[in-house]
């Protein structure tokens, strides 16, 4: 079983990555393989809505966001990691996210996240961490994906990565995340075993709008 963490901070080994590492430190404990995905920090422009990707199977713009959905399809979990600006997930982790969650779909190749369980991990130094762990957590919703928590809500704070490990609460809600991770993939590796299959799925409606 392997959890692919995204690291959406700007600084490859910054706050963000600090946590993450945390996480992955304990999911490697609990058996779980990990790998940190670092989106970089050259720009990443968001979905245009083209809907290319229903053609090529990926989306149009070929760079990191593409690279990661081949990754997302042998990864079991995700944990998605993002430094707070201006009280939300960075420009580029937004960009990422837009486009990472559309493109599977439009493709025809099927949710490739489906029941695959994520979570949000949110660095700051002071504040903005809820609103950008709400931005975050919404992906996961629309896409049958199980959230994963931890004793609060997935959040350190410092504005280096030694404040970060200095956050002692901080750092257990991370670990304790990763606990928390590595026993609903078992649980998951268990029901397999035991036969107990996924849920049925409905064909998909077509967009229904508002104003008809």
């Amino acid at each position: 079983m392997k959890v692919l963490l995204v690291n959406g901070g700007p600084h490859k080994e910054g706050c963000t990555y600090t946590a993450l590492t945390e996480v992955a430190k304990t999911l490697n404990e609990e058996g779980i393989e990990t790998e940190i995905f670092w989106i970089g920090n050259k720009p990443v422009g968001g979905c245009i809505a083209c809907k290319k990707c229903k053609e090529l199977g990926k989306c149009v713009f070929d760079d990191v966001v593409n690279v990661f959905i081949e990754k997302a399809k042998e990864a079991d979990g995700f944990i998605f990691g993002s430094p707070v600006h201006y009280a939300g997930a960075t420009g580029n982790m937004t960009g990422f996210m837009d486009r990472v969650f559309y493109a599977p779909f439009q493709s025809g190749k099927g949710n490739i996240f489906l029941f695959k369980p994520a979570a949000t991990v949110i660095s700051a130094r002071r504040a903005g961490t809820t609103a950008t762990y709400d931005q975050l957590n919404k992906y996961f919703g629309i896409t049958q994906m199980p959230i994963i928590s931890s004793r609060y809500w997935n959040m350190v704070h410092g504005a280096t990565p030694d404040d970060v490990r200095k956050d002692e609460e901080g750092m257990q809600i991370m670990r304790i995340l990763g606990r928390n991770m590595a026993y609903y993939l078992k649980c998951i590796e268990a029901g397999k075993e035991k036969g107990i299959e996924l849920p049925k799925q409905e064909e998909k409606i077509n967009f229904t709008n508002f104003i008809r």
